[in-house]
């Protein structure tokens, strides 16, 4: 499956230009022209990597960055910027982003530091085959990948592709919080063809625990931490075989 990059630049002939040489290189490309674009698309779509321009009017990239990073938003971001300042390259990395690129840029160079820092931030990327290999037992829940099917006391639960794939991603990675865009990420590098919108994950956690009856205000299984995003926690939750990828 394509990853997906976002490229947020007010100069759009040059955003698109950017875009074009990307989409040849094998990317599936967005582009936005400022930040209300930026968040228009990504409630639409995941993204694995952002392109942020710093100079833009109205809300610049380093505001735009450090909003992400606050609300626990760990996407990858490259600056691109015509400043070359160290004060500006200093500034943008200790808001959080990962790399930094001084326009003009030759293009291989921006394509060598976008495969750097999506092979960097790989650990963040569900393995497209990783769901067949899953068994977990958790209270009187079995999640058996290989059937793509769950069971509670024997009896199969009824999931749709992307619960069952939400669930795949939570459950096997018990205690780690995710964000709404870090689940989304997920979702879409999947293997079960879903292009979740960060808007769409409180939905699709909210039908998830109805099929878990997980109560929110009493809940077993998938936490809400506010400002952070969503963790899944049992202490009943084990592998099923020793052969299990991200055993707990």
């Amino acid at each position: 499956m394509k990853q997906r990059i976002l490229i947020v630049d007010d100069d759009s002939r040059h955003a698109t230009l950017v875009a074009y040489y990307l989409q040849k290189q094998g990317y599936e490309t967005l582009v936005a022209i400022n930040a209300a674009e930026m968040h228009t698309q990504r409630e639409r779509f995941a993204c694995h990597l952002i392109i942020l321009d710093i100079n833009m009017p109205g809300e610049d990239g380093l505001s735009i960055c450090q909003k992400l990073r606050l609300a626990g938003d760990n996407t990858p971001i490259i600056f691109l910027t015509a400043r070359n300042e160290l004060i500006d390259k200093v500034i943008g990395l200790e808001l959080g982003a990962d790399d930094y690129l001084v326009k003009p840029f030759e293009s291989r160079e921006l394509l060598a530091r976008i495969r750097a820092l999506l092979r960097r931030t790989s650990d963040d990327v569900f393995e497209p085959n990783e769901a067949e290999h899953i068994e977990l037992q958790f209270g009187p829940f079995f999640l058996d990948g290989q059937a793509r099917k769950l069971f509670c006391n024997d009896q199969p639960v009824s999931l749709s592709s992307e619960e069952f794939a939400l669930l795949i991603i939570l459950a096997s990675t018990s205690g780690k919080i995710f964000s709404r865009s870090q689940l989304a990420s997920r979702l879409l590098s999947s293997n079960f063809d879903i292009k979740p919108g960060q808007r769409n994950i409180d939905m699709m956690i909210s039908r998830l625990r109805k099929r878990l009856d997980d109560d929110p205000l009493h809940t077993n299984y998938i936490h809400t931490l506010r400002g952070k995003g969503y963790v899944f926690t049992s202490h009943l939750a084990k592998s099923a075989t020793s052969s299990v990828k991200g055993q707990y």
